[in-house]
């Protein structure tokens, strides 16, 4: 039961993370393309300020969950709830990996332009950059729910 309940908590995490890529990739990115330079630094700056400050507790309870979730479903003899979240826990990882290597840097640029009050030359390749990825990061962090709970289900 432990394990389930590490895979719940891993599916909500890791929903709330899912679903912000969602709206990024669907909604914000053709927004973002409406506005002039100086709203796009200002706005994506002052977003990532606080999305870079309380987005990585979501992030990462649902990494460890999906972890914990594998090893304990795997301790349990439960090989199918095993796999998924072993699955989940690895899509987990490139998430991480490709927001650490692509979207951090850009954030924090962005944030220190907002901060600076400045409009870099630059924003739209930043931002079209960031955008980039976002799909990626969604499908998986979609894979990853799936799988979470796909998990559940054969438990």
């Amino acid at each position: 039961m432990i394990s389930q309940l590490a895979a719940l908590l891993a599916v909500l995490s890791t929903g709330v993370v899912y679903g912000t890529d969602v709206f990024c990739a669907l909604v914000q990115r053709s927004a973002l393309a409406r506005v002039d330079d100086a709203t796009l630094a200002a706005v994506m700056g002052n977003l990532h300020r606080f999305a870079d400050r309380r987005m990585p507790v979501p992030g990462i309870l649902g990494v460890v969950a999906a972890a914990l979730a594998a090893v304990l479903a795997a301790v349990d003899g439960r090989v199918a709830g095993a796999v998924a979240a072993g699955v989940a826990f690895l899509l987990l990882v490139v998430w991480v990996l490709l927001y650490l290597r692509v979207s951090a840097p850009i954030n924090r640029r962005l944030t220190a332009v907002a901060d600076a009050h400045e409009t870099p030359a630059d924003a739209r390749i930043l931002q079209r950059n960031w955008d980039r990825v976002i799909v990626p990061r969604a499908v998986l962090q979609g894979v990853a729910v799936l799988a979470l709970g796909i998990g559940l289900l054969s438990w």
